[in-house]
């Protein structure tokens, strides 16, 4: 779950969710100065004018961070009905001091509590409508009694309300990656997976338990998805594509209740990532090495791409490789892996496999196959792996050998992490490129 930023970007659709209606994009700032100039007016007192934008900046922002109408399959951000959102007209000329007012703080939002996302600011005329959230025409009364912005929101959300501001502004980025997430994948995709199914799964039991957060799709993963998708009558393949990303983020903002007062939200500990957005010059450690690992494979068969060493550092090396590869496939040359990159990356690994030339084919088992080996997987690559362990386990008493049926089990599990703990890497069980490197080299120091 990523932390909140400030869309560039927000799509207004004018009308109800289903109706009909022809869908405006604009930037995020024009947006909150349309529907304010369309809410309140231009003649309240400041404080007034600012408790009024801030409720109306976070409502959007709340729309915009828990992907509302996305993850039910709608094309657009927010609508412009009151009966559902806010009011906004299309074209409509904005107020002199609303939109100053809003250039000063359209990236400035309100939180609760310990919550991180944008809290969902409710709210209503006060006059001939009465809700729980902020009165419009009741923060002018509060204004003129010398109370304060921050002390008209605490008025109506309570005293542990946090105002953030200068919140960074990025792209519109939609949270699905764009490819279909199955057994042997991982990252942060997987990881938002993992955390939303075991919180869905208080409110539904019968989806299993996750028991490992690492952001490693796995049998357990496999299968809690399987019974998700039972559940809310999506296709039971256990392979996370477009519609079961966002049936899952939906039905995880609703047993949250993200969109509500009384939400339970998302904490600073659920949004931090363990794996890294992206990866630039500068940056160490495993997920380096592992670009790096992709990079070099791919350096024996395309001319252009540099060969490199496997060290861990995004150094001067590392990114002329990848500008190397971004301007091999067409991608915008910046030297940076974000999802773009490390997407086509994984793709051209995937193909150089499939189509090895012949005089590689009697190297092809020692070939790192491309995705995670873990609980779960069978087949060929299993059984090779089984095969390398034995060997290994014969000259080294502290790596237990397994029984080699294609099966990837507890005890093929447990002799992979025992390797792991003797190369220095983590235990995770679950074999990578890094730990199927290792695999692979002591295989040919005891064969």
């Amino acid at each position: 779950m990523p932390t909140p930023i400030i869309p560039d970007r927000i799509t207004v659709h004018l009308g109800a969710p289903d109706s009909p209606a022809e869908n405006v994009t604009l930037s995020f700032a024009d947006y909150i100065k349309n529907v304010a100039s369309s809410e309140i007016y231009p003649t309240w007192p400041d404080n007034a004018l600012r408790a009024n934008i801030y409720a109306i900046i976070t409502f959007a922002l709340n729309r915009y961070y828990t992907e509302y109408y996305r993850s039910r399959g709608y094309n657009f951000d927010i609508t412009s009905s009151t009966q559902y959102d806010q009011k906004f007209i299309k074209n409509r000329e904005v107020f002199e001091n609303i939109s100053l007012i809003v250039d000063e703080i359209f990236n400035d939002y309100v939180t609760k509590g310990e919550q991180i996302q944008p809290y969902f600011t409710t709210y209503c005329n006060g006059t001939s409508v009465q809700c729980d959230g902020l009165s419009q025409w009741g923060t002018v009364s509060l204004a003129n009694q010398g109370l304060t912005p921050y002390e008209i929101l605490q008025n109506y959300y309570g005293n542990d309300i946090n105002i953030v501001r200068n919140a960074p502004v990025g792209t519109n980025t939609p949270s699905y990656p764009g490819v279909i997430i199955d057994l042997g994948d991982s990252g942060e995709d997987v990881r938002t997976i993992q955390t939303q199914l075991n919180r869905i799964g208080a409110n539904y039991p019968s989806i299993p338990r996750i028991p490992s957060i690492n952001g490693i799709f796995d049998e357990e993963t496999r299968r809690a998805v399987i019974q998700f998708q039972k559940i809310f009558n999506l296709t039971p393949d256990g392979r996370v594509g477009k519609a079961t990303w966002y049936k899952i983020k939906q039905i995880y903002n609703g047993v949250k209740n993200l969109s509500g007062l009384y939400s339970e939200g998302i904490t600073i500990t659920e949004a931090q990532r363990i794996f890294p957005k992206t990866l630039e010059y500068g940056d160490t450690g495993n997920e380096v090495s592992v670009i790096q690992y992709y990079l070099a494979f791919l350096g024996f068969f395309y001319d252009t791409l540099p060969q490199i060493a496997v060290d861990g550092i995004f150094g001067e090396e590392t990114r002329n490789a990848v500008i190397a590869f971004q301007n091999q496939f067409g991608l915008t040359v910046d030297g940076i892996v974000g999802r773009q990159t490390w997407n086509a990356i994984q793709d051209q690994y995937d193909a150089v496999l499939r189509s090895l030339p012949s005089e590689y084919s009697s190297y092809s088992s020692l070939l790192y196959p491309g995705y995670y080996i873990t609980t779960g997987a069978t087949g060929k690559v299993v059984e090779q792996l089984q095969t390398f362990i034995n060997t290994i386990s014969r000259y080294n008493t502290n790596i237990p050998s397994v029984t080699v049926d294609g099966i990837y089990g507890n005890n093929t599990k447990q002799s992979v992490q025992a390797i792991q703990r003797l190369v220095g890497q983590e235990p995770s069980g679950a074999v990578g490129p890094l730990t199927w490197n290792a695999i692979v080299n002591l295989y040919n120091q005891y064969r």
